[in-house]
């Protein structure tokens, strides 16, 4: 199947970023009540089938994620993996992928990276280790504790950049016009929705028009992977806050010829991927990101 229909056939289940609802962390905006207590976690960029010196071991440090996750005091109410969950998308990646994940406490969520769309067997792949299947266009929106959460799928313009598509746009301006003003948005999706660093291709090339329909909520989170480092950014109400890989750093924009693995010496490597865990209470959601060492 060719990637520009796999926004036709896909739906994600998957493991991500972790929010829990407290007043550390960076206050994202008020909170309804209902998000009182309510936490979830986001991971990121397992790259399982991945075996040069940046990290030759990135099913251990996936698990090593998934045992944190899972002796977190208070569990979260979704994990939710924003991509690039394999290197290649091949077999037995998706097949060690799915076994790591499936010890995880909490429900997982999946959104797809471009590494989980390489070649013409990836998306039934992907769909069968990770599939949504109520979310027959792949990207999907759902309610919880009074927060509205919307997960993309951007990863179409594998070569340059992100990229969402015209059916896409239209079914988040549609979900959006049903949104009251007042209700907290997260927003879920691989490759940055600004223009992060566009010469490294680390922007989503119709993300603007998203970030146009999102720019009337009092309170906005867009959060993502795929470049493997913690970047926060505030535009107006809307926060954005890429995540550490699981798997390994990147370079800082700009202090590289191009981006690719960064090997960090071994006694730092842990230190520099990890989770995220956001709270949300009255004053709001706080984000905290956790190293694995």
């Amino acid at each position: 199947m060719e990637r520009k229909r796999f926004l036709e056939h896909i739906g994600w289940t998957g493991a991500g970023l972790v929010f829990t609802l407290s007043a550390s962390g960076s206050v994202v905006g008020a909170a309804p009540e209902d998000a009182t207590g309510f936490s979830f976690v986001q991971i990121s960029d397992s790259h399982i089938g991945f075996n040069k010196p940046a990290n030759a071991h990135v099913a251990q440090t996936l698990a090593t994620a998934v045992a944190a996750i899972n002796a977190l005091p208070n569990q979260p109410a979704f994990v939710m993996h924003t991509g690039d969950v394999t290197h290649l998308a091949k077999p037995e990646q998706f097949d060690t992928a799915k076994q790591i994940l499936g010890e995880l406490r909490a429900p997982l969520l999946v959104i797809p990276g471009e590494h989980d769309t390489i070649g013409s067997g990836a998306v039934p792949m992907f769909m069968q280790h990770f599939g949504r299947r109520d979310a027959k266009d792949g990207w999907y929106a759902w309610d919880q504790h009074g927060v509205h959460f919307l997960a993309l799928v951007n990863v179409f313009d594998f070569e340059t950049m992100g990229l969402l598509g015209r059916e896409q746009l239209d079914f988040v301006a549609a979900d959006l016009a049903a949104q009251k003003s007042s209700t907290p948005i997260v927003v879920f999706g691989h490759v940055p929705l600004y223009a992060l660093y566009p010469k490294w291709g680390w922007t989503t090339q119709d993300g603007s028009q998203v970030l146009a329909m999102l720019a009337r909520f009092d309170n906005v989170t867009v959060l993502n992977g795929h470049i493997h480092q913690i970047i926060h950014h505030t535009e107006g109400n809307i926060r954005f806050a890429t995540a550490n890989a699981t798997a390994y750093p990147q370079p800082a924009p700009g202090t590289a010829d191009k981006p690719g693995p960064l090997t960090v010496p071994k006694d730092h490597l842990l230190k520099v991927i990890g989770y995220r865990t956001v709270d949300f209470d009255r004053m709001g959601a706080a984000i905290t990101d956790h190293p694995l060492a």
